[in-house]
């Protein structure tokens, strides 16, 4: 088990996708990025094609932004590297417990308030990130497309995997169920689609860089993920190595803010320990990290 992530400052617990007036960029202290991430918000309108159970984000509302002023998200993302570099960032009261270690720029990550490659000119949006990168010559910047891999096949997306392979990039693909049914319990996609085209584009994708999987494990109406769920999630991963899809990591998490439902719960430590030895044992040698609850019950 990795040390009790839940000690950490309160940067940590703070996600908030809003930062000074910007409309776009907002910094967060991320636990799995291991450092200052840069998100960046396309889809302030809150699309997605996904409605997951668990997300907490609420839809019925939008900050009735409908547009991404491709101007705008450039100066946004010079703003906050230029306050991250030169300090003024830490300084902050949000960010003044940063722990030192923390304390490092580690990616701009497209992630925020719906799926980012829903957006026609998303290709767009990963050149000005690209962009941004060399003109601080930050060389370890990662790219990370943080993704529900619904939209993996369309124009957009294949239009921006040059950039992303050309500076640091990493695709952060969802699968949080192994089972059609499952699926549609967790992920809920609108439109309706079947679990096989997320597969099929991880795996697409995957056949040409290493991916790296976001799997999210939680109690449902007070259930724990069944044995036979963990397994058959597992058989997937396993189908797509087997295919030739390279996996660099697969991060296994769970609750860590408060759902918009309250059917879904926090696992606590030792049971999502058991979920990642059983993809440990799975998928091994591919690394497994565990990620826990912020305000797990007790064990």
């Amino acid at each position: 088990m990795v040390p009790d992530q839940r000690a950490e400052a309160d940067p940590i617990r703070d996600h908030r996708r809003q930062w000074r007036e910007c409309l776009y960029v907002y910094p967060v202290v991320s636990r799995r990025s291991k450092g200052l991430s840069i998100g960046v918000n396309l889809n302030p309108d809150k699309r997605c094609t996904f409605s997951c159970v668990y997300c907490q984000i609420d839809r019925r509302r939008d900050r009735g932004l409908h547009e991404v002023d491709m101007d705008v998200l450039a100066g946004e993302l010079k703003l906050v590297l230029q306050e991250a570099i030169g300090g003024r960032l830490w300084a902050e009261p949000r960010f003044a417990s940063t722990p030192a270690a923390m304390r490092r720029i580690n990616d701009i990550a497209f992630s925020g308030d719906g799926e980012p490659t829903c957006l026609a000119t998303f290709d767009r949006a990963v050149e000005i990130a690209a962009a941004a990168r060399r003109h601080f010559g930050l060389d370890d910047l990662k790219l990370v497309v943080i993704s529900n891999a619904s939209q993996f096949h369309r124009p957009q997306f294949q239009r921006a995997l040059p950039t992303l392979d050309a500076n640091n990039g990493e695709i952060w693909a969802k699968l949080d169920a192994g089972t059609e049914e499952m699926f549609h319990r967790i992920n809920r996609p609108y439109p309706t689609m079947p679990l096989r085209r997320v597969l099929d584009n991880i795996l697409s994708v995957a056949r040409g860089r290493p991916v790296i999987i976001q799997s999210l494990f939680m109690r449902l109406d007070g259930t724990p993920p069944p044995p036979d769920q963990i397994d058959a999630y597992c058989r997937r991963l396993g189908q797509i190595i087997q295919a030739g899809g390279k996996i660099k990591l697969v991060q296994v998490y769970t609750i860590a803010r408060s759902p918009a439902s309250a059917s879904v719960s926090v696992l606590t430590d030792a049971e999502l320990d058991a979920v990642a030895a059983r993809v440990r044992s799975a998928i091994a040698p591919v690394p497994v990290e565990a990620y826990y609850g912020l305000d797990a019950p007790p064990q």
